[in-house]
């Protein structure tokens, strides 16, 4: 019997970084709660994501899946991507 995959997470972000080749660096945002203040804030994620084509631009809003460990830090590879106008 085969075993059924767990699900994978899905993020939306933005691209701030493709000098690398196949690689891209996306900022991923989530709002919560001060744990004191009370007030809600940003609080920000960098991911390296896995760009096969190489066509996301700085500024591009892309949807990034987690995937297995391609190098030290990728963990993510891009599905889909919207172009900054």
């Amino acid at each position: 019997m085969k075993q059924k995959r767990g699900y994978r997470k899905v993020y939306t972000g933005v691209v701030t970084s493709n000098k690398m080749d196949k690689t891209i660096v996306v900022k991923v945002s989530r709002r919560c709660q001060h744990p004191v203040y009370k007030k809600v804030i940003t609080r920000y994620t960098k991911c390296y994501v896995h760009d096969e084509a190489g066509q996301a631009k700085v500024g591009d809003v892309v949807t990034i899946m987690e995937t297995r460990p391609l190098s030290k830090l990728k963990r993510w590879r891009v599905i889909a991507r919207q172009q900054n106008v």
